[in-house]
């Protein structure tokens, strides 16, 4: 079992107020354990500020698929970054659009390259790296 440290924090009112609305919104039970989130986050900020770090992302992709040269790049370019795919996803999302979710593992600097790559193509609609750590 984790121990745990209790710290008490001073805000201003106006300041506790916005988040005490913040933890609302967002379901939180506790102030702790969105401070717990918070912090979890800026340090998963942190790895990713080191290129040399091992990292875990997803990458999404939404594009049409009748451009034909479109699924052939976006195929080329994982191919050539297998190393760091793990998994990948494809949905069709209606007549004309697809979405494809990559989930890659390696070097943050060799992923946001990949990724980089892949959201910087003609024609890709809209795309999001999401950044996560490997524990």
């Amino acid at each position: 079992m984790e121990r745990t440290i209790r710290f008490s924090i001073s805000l201003e009112i106006e300041l506790s107020r916005k988040f005490a609305r913040w933890l609302k919104k967002n379901g939180y039970d506790n102030r702790s354990e969105a401070i717990r989130d918070l912090i979890r986050n800026k340090l998963v900020e942190e790895e990713w500020k080191d290129e040399q770090t091992e990292v875990a992302a997803i990458l999404t992709l939404v594009y049409n698929h009748e451009s034909r040269e479109l699924p052939q790049a976006l195929t080329n370019i994982q191919h050539r970054h297998n190393d760091l795919i793990l998994s990948s996803t494809h949905v069709h999302l209606d007549k004309h659009n697809c979405l494809e979710a990559i989930i890659m593992k390696g070097r943050a600097g060799l992923i946001k390259n990949a990724a980089n790559e892949l959201l910087s193509l003609r024609r890709v609609k809209h795309g999001r790296l999401i950044m996560t750590t490997t524990g």
